[in-house]
């Protein structure tokens, strides 16, 4: 099975709509987090920054009077439960792996715990990486969602993001003995 790259993903509708809408910038700027933090904490990188560019993507408009409501959000957001089940569905009809898009999905949706109950979350290590690559870039109030970011510039981010992920990939793949 073929590799689904950031790019495709960045390039999908769904993406655009929804990335964008989250805070483009944050998102890109989380998954380069994700990426170093997934080589520290030995975790497949690949899996890693496609959750955290994509772990905003359930983030409904929490708008008033045309500005973002960071108090709205914070009482009544779900964003994570919807992200997981919007970007499980967005790398399946690219052609993800279907595990890969499940602990995607599942990193999307521990990445925070502010819908939770006061119970504590116990995560695994990818679910972990993602969760503090998106502490990592937060902001006060919520202003990370507010970064901009010029379409080449996004564009040129992610495609450094995928090369580094296929170095990553082929430096792992010589490693490994030949059968």
């Amino acid at each position: 099975m073929k590799r689904v790259t950031l790019k495709e993903i960045y390039l999908h509708p769904i993406a655009q709509k929804y990335v964008k809408r989250a805070g483009l910038a944050h998102a890109i700027s989380t998954a380069n987090h994700a990426f170093n933090f997934a080589l520290e904490h030995n975790v497949n990188p690949d899996l890693a920054v496609k959750a955290a560019f994509l772990h905003d993507i359930g983030h409904y408009t929490w708008y008033r009077n045309g500005q973002w409501d960071y108090t709205l959000y914070k009482e009544n957001d779900i964003h994570a439960i919807k992200g997981a089940e919007r970007a499980h569905k967005l790398l399946i009809r690219l052609d993800e792996n279907p595990v890969a898009a499940k602990d995607i999905a599942l990193a999307i949706l521990l990445h925070t715990d502010s819908y939770l109950p006061d119970v504590g979350i116990r995560r695994e290590p990818l679910q972990e990486v993602v969760a503090l690559a998106d502490e990592a870039d937060e902001e006060p109030g919520g202003s990370h969602h507010y970064r901009t970011i010029s379409k080449e510039e996004a564009e040129h981010a992610i495609n450094e993001l995928d090369n580094a992920i296929n170095n990553y990939l082929k430096t792992q793949k010589k490693k490994q003995p030949a059968s």
